[in-house]
């Protein structure tokens, strides 16, 4: 029987770090030679890190992870291994390419054909198409490289290298943002071109946080028959290693006289290279028995929330942060998170009540506090308070009170919040729902201060959802149930609830969906059956807080469509259409 051992190395580069991910590739390359792997996969652009963004615009970073790969070229020897890399050619353009590398020689380059350039991407910015679908046989088989995109589409590189190229095994390398659900849709498409294509798909995905985006691993082989071979862990770094059998390929498309004469594609868009035979020093080592689980959407947006604390603070050189804790559901969310990424001795919290603070509110905080075991500090701003009001008295003489005393309470503490931050090098973790943002419910330069929002797109009802999770994985309120069951209320004046300015969270929430991440129109909501004055108040506080939001700090991108890279709306903006 002809089989093949294919390996994918998912692995969780710096964006910039060339010379810590050449380290951790070659680490796996050792790791998978002790496994008698024949060809192993790393994700797209794994030297530079993705998105690399800006820094492609320096011609000395694409010359060093050229560099870069020369140098791993020197080290790869036994093994057949693809790497994604940033190309160029004699006119400067550059290319998001994948390198095969064998026997310690650079054997070909296959550059990406589908360049995404919409939502989170923007590889036209960057990159040219390549123009040569790449195949390569190593050992009797034929495997055909592709990037990412390339794979998305059914009439893509994969059918040529297929059809054309004979190819019985497509190894795509990727780096594919995560939003909640979209695991599911990437492994029905991937299903999907398994059993159109009669081949083995090996699809490798990145892993780690970058900024807002998070890549979520979960790299997945599929059989010629769309079954799942072999699952990537979610959210962590993994070598996903596998025994395939292209004959089972070869098999079946000889039942379809036709298979091969679908395609009108010219033969000329196809380069091939043929690899020396690797010879096993012996048997191949028995692969572990190891099953992988598919998580569910919850969870799944936990630990998507969790990789991007951890990251975004480890990446950037930070080890501490503090959070202001209220005793509301959204600050006791964040702060649960960031003990699961970073550990509680790496977390403060911080409570700072004034005159309107409840003691329900302040004794929570406190109990929250204790039950994840981290230093807690209480700093009341009421002195504060009175000193910013007798300072403003002439300026604010004969005028009611409004917005501008319940937002000097919140700029106070944004301000110890910082102060605090400059002082003990900790980084402020803002605590901030996507609903509040959504409509400008916040303060600037207040409880939008910050380093990191860690909810920024989160809704508030997947707020609760992911507090009574994790509570649940407890097994107890690790969260107390008064937070989870006390109405919402930013406590700026007597007696005030969330409810005063905006409709309840369970019909602000579809709306705002519906308004931001599916750009339905003011018609098209108001015939999902919601109050005509309350959508118009809704999109009218969306569209008025966009320079608010400009301002804010970076989230982590949990949605389909996220403030910022996904949604780009200008503030000086007068279209209406309600």
């Amino acid at each position: 029987m002809r089989t093949i051992r294919v390996a994918m190395a998912q692995i969780n580069p710096v964006v910039g770090d060339l010379k810590g991910n050449k380290e951790k590739i070659l680490d796996f390359v050792g790791r998978a030679k002790k496994l008698n792997v024949d060809i192993l996969t790393f994700p797209e652009l794994a030297i530079t890190g993705y998105p690399p963004e800006d820094l492609l615009l320096k011609p000395h970073f694409v010359r060093d992870n050229q560099e870069i790969l020369s140098e791993i070229v020197k080290e790869v020897n036994k093994i057949a291994v693809i790497i994604g890399f940033v190309d160029s050619d004699e006119n400067g353009d550059l290319y998001n390419a994948a390198a095969l590398v064998h026997n310690r020689e650079l054997r070909g380059i296959y550059r990406k054909i589908l360049l995404p350039n919409y939502g989170v991407f923007d590889e036209k910015r960057y990159f040219k198409s390549g123009p040569h679908h790449l195949i390569f046989v190593l050992n009797g088989t034929t495997f055909g490289i592709n990037i990412c995109e390339d794979i998305w589409f059914a009439d893509g590189p994969a059918k040529a290298q297929v059809k054309k190229g004979r190819a019985e095994i497509i190894l795509n390398i990727s780096s594919s943002p995560y939003h909640a659900g979209k695991g599911i849709k990437r492994e029905e498409m991937l299903k999907e071109r398994a059993v159109q294509n009669k081949a083995i798909i090996c699809y490798n995905n990145l892993v780690g946080g970058q900024d807002e985006l998070i890549f979520d691993g979960q790299g997945l082989i599929f059989d010629n028959k769309g079954n799942v071979v072999a699952r990537g862990e979610a959210f962590k770094e993994d070598l996903i290693v596998a025994d395939l059998n292209p004959e089972e390929v070869f098999t079946e498309r000889l039942t379809d006289s036709d298979f091969y004469q679908e395609a009108e594609i010219d033969d000329l868009s196809i380069k091939k290279v043929v690899l020396s035979e690797i010879k096993s020093s012996g048997p191949k080592p028995l692969l572990p028995v190891k099953e992988v689980r598919r998580m569910g959407r919850t969870e799944e947006i936990y630990n998507a929330l969790i990789l991007g604390v951890r990251d975004y603070i480890g990446k950037n050189g930070f080890k501490k942060t503090v959070i202001g804790l209220s005793g509301g559901i959204d600050s006791a969310l964040v702060a649960v998170i960031a003990v699961d990424a970073l550990g509680r001795e790496n977390v403060v919290c911080v409570s700072m009540p004034s005159v309107y603070s409840s003691t329900e509110t302040q004794y929570d905080a406190k109990v929250l506090a204790d039950n994840l075991g981290v230093e807690f500090i209480t700093i009341p701003i009421n002195d504060i308070y009175k000193g910013y009001i007798e300072t403003l008295k002439i300026q604010f003489k004969g005028l009611k009170e409004n917005i501008a005393e319940e937002n000097i309470q919140a700029r106070i503490r944004g301000n110890i919040l910082m102060a605090l931050s400059n002082k003990y090098g900790w980084l402020v973790l803002s605590t901030g729902n996507k609903s509040e943002m959504s409509v400008g419910y916040a303060t600037l330069y207040g409880d939008m201060a910050g380093g990191l929002a860690v909810i920024k797109d989160v809704p508030k009802t997947y707020v609760y959802e992911l507090a009574n999770y994790r509570n649940a994985t407890q097994g107890s309120y690790l969260i107390p149930e008064s937070i989870l069951k006390r109405e919402p209320s930013a406590e700026l004046k007597p007696d005030q609830k969330d409810t005063d300015t905006l409709p309840p969270y369970s019909v602000l929430d579809p709306i705002l969906e519906s308004y931001i991440e599916e750009d339905k129109s003011f018609d098209d909501i108001l015939r999902m059956g919601y109050e005509k004055e309350i959508i118009e108040k809704v999109i009218s506080m969306v569209d008025r807080s966009e320079y608010k939001r400009r301002q804010s700090p970076p989230g982590i991108k949990i949605t389909p469509k996220a403030f910022g890279k996904d949604r780009r709306i200008p503030i000086t903006n007068r279209y209406r259409d309600y």
